[in-house]
């Protein structure tokens, strides 16, 4: 089993859900969270904003700011995580920055705590 944990922009959750659903997935949970990436930084800017200039400046915008994100969390069997993966990008994907992050973890095991049932029964 593998978790699958996608960090997705909020305005795409709801064709997120939709490409999931429509992949096989029924259950997953999605959790609100703020954050950022690497980013992209001018390098010009930044020198114009390093010598005074109060435009150079303005334009980098506020210092680690966070940005409002969307964190998706799937459990699929091992054959079926290429499917999740493939389908959260397809909606997901603009080639912009800011289109979100996807890491994919080993899972031990898991348990269904109303039948105890445990292992891929448990997931699907």
């Amino acid at each position: 089993m593998k978790e699958v944990i996608a960090i997705v922009r909020m305005n795409m959750m709801n064709q997120t859900k939709k490409a999931l659903t429509e992949a096989g997935v029924d259950a997953f949970f999605a959790h609100e969270a703020n954050g950022r990436g690497v980013g992209f930084v001018n390098t010009q800017i930044l020198a114009g904003a390093e010598d005074g200039y109060e435009e150079a400046a303005s334009l980098l915008g506020e210092k680690g700011k966070l940005y409002p994100k969307r964190v998706v969390t799937i459990v699929v069997e091992d054959d079926f995580v290429n499917t999740v993966v493939e389908s959260i990008i397809s909606v997901n994907k603009t080639g912009k920055p800011g289109d979100g992050k996807i890491f994919i973890l080993p899972i031990k095991d898991a348990v269904r705590v109303r039948t105890g049932e445990a292992g891929t029964k448990s997931i699907v």
